[in-house]
């Protein structure tokens, strides 16, 4: 296995290889995007300040009440028009960059999957499912902007968007996740292990798992854990298996609608997610718990993290994650982060004195000193969940 560092993300046997070109391109996509987050997103706020939140009062004879209010006033601002238009552009950019190199050896890195499927020494296993339909919510629009979503195969035995989604993933957070992207998965884990000290796993289901780089940290922490993994994508899954048995981790990826799973009744100790929530519909997310609640036994523990509800944050603080609503393909977000989640969980069956709201320390990213919105330390994942 190879251990090269991409920008400070670890190589493995299944990644694709950059020319020299192609990776400079990466990389000023990424300084751009650094240069965003950085300088002119933290500015915002000053504009709202200054120039936003007076016009408003004074043509209203109040202040913005609502996010919906901040973003029609932020949106007419030159400064946040400009803002905006660089964010959806760098974005647009970085899977225009990153799909270049991978298509071009695309017929490599679907036989390097093929060829450790076929192994007889495999750790885990992969089982693709024909039958499964990718949602509407996740089909209907082109999510992050990545075009035909992450779903998509455009040739037989297809891993484009597993590796694609690898590699954006770490432009996209600018390496915030640390070298193999897996800070939320090592983040939930290692709180998991504190809060539930006596739960001793035998299976623990990751539901939307992508290509599990949030899946792998949860062996650090329960090593004789059996890891199951499920998606609705197939391009990813196959990617993900490829990546996990050349890190040499076992995992059993499964192609499965996180809404209605074959499993059996109380099949899993931990039914985990790692921001799952905000790519489902407010249909699918009551599905999602009440699978959850029939799949765990006494004793189990559900947990998904994802970013912070609005409850306690300002209009203007909620104005930066809004505009992935907007302007990213990202439509659930805003509803997902108004809604009462733990009510949400009850209403799946958990009882109420069992229900939690927490936050899991990130294991890359640290908290400056005062570094909080609301009661949101930065720094910290958003966690609800309920024990059986």
């Amino acid at each position: 296995m190879s251990q090269q560092a991409l920008g400070g993300q670890v190589r493995h046997d299944a990644s694709p290889d950059f020319t020299h070109d192609e990776k400079s391109r990466q990389f000023f996509v990424q300084s751009v995007k650094v240069h965003i987050a950085k300088e002119l997103q933290p500015a915002q706020k000053a504009v709202y300040e200054a120039r936003v939140e007076p016009k408003f009062r004074r043509e209203h004879n109040r202040s913005p009440e609502n996010v919906h209010e901040v973003r029609t006033a932020m949106m007419r601002d030159p400064f946040t028009q400009m803002w905006s238009a660089l964010k959806r552009d760098v974005q647009e950019q970085m899977f225009y960059t990153v799909a270049e190199g991978i298509e071009r050896q695309l017929p490599a890195l679907v036989e390097k999957a093929k060829a450790v499927r076929a192994r007889p020494d495999k750790l885990g296993s992969l089982s693709l499912d024909p039958s499964v339909r990718v949602p509407r919510y996740n089909s209907a629009v082109d999510i992050h902007c990545k075009p035909g979503g992450y779903h998509t195969e455009v040739v037989e035995d297809d891993v484009l968007a597993g590796a694609e989604f690898e590699r954006t993933l770490n432009l996209h957070l600018m390496g915030l996740l640390g070298p193999h992207d897996d800070d939320m998965g090592q983040s939930l884990a290692r709180w998991a292990k504190r809060k539930f000290p006596g739960l001793k796993p035998k299976r623990i289901l990751d539901m939307g798992c992508t290509i599990g780089n949030s899946t792998l940290p949860w062996l650090d922490e329960y090593p004789d854990a059996e890891m199951v993994a499920i998606d609705v994508s197939a391009p990813v899954l196959r990617y993900g298996h490829a990546r996990s048995e050349s890190l040499g981790t076992p995992v059993q990826f499964m192609q499965m609608d996180a809404e209605h799973t074959s499993f059996p009744d109380q099949s899993f100790d931990f039914v985990v997610s790692h921001i799952l929530m905000h790519e489902t519909s407010n249909r699918a997310l009551r599905n999602i718990f009440r699978e959850s609640h029939r799949l765990l036994r006494p004793g189990g523990v559900m947990l998904h993290l994802d970013g912070p509800q609005y409850h306690d944050m300002a209009p203007i603080d909620q104005f930066i994650p809004d505009w992935d609503v907007h302007y990213n393909n990202e439509p659930f977000i805003t509803t997902l982060h108004q809604l009462d989640l733990p009510a949400v969980v009850e209403e799946a069956g958990f009882e109420q004195g069992k229900i939690f709201e927490d936050f899991a320390p990130s294991q890359t990213v640290k908290s400056p000193p005062g570094g909080y919105v609301g009661n949101r330390r930065i720094g910290n994942w958003y966690v609800v969940g309920a024990q059986k």
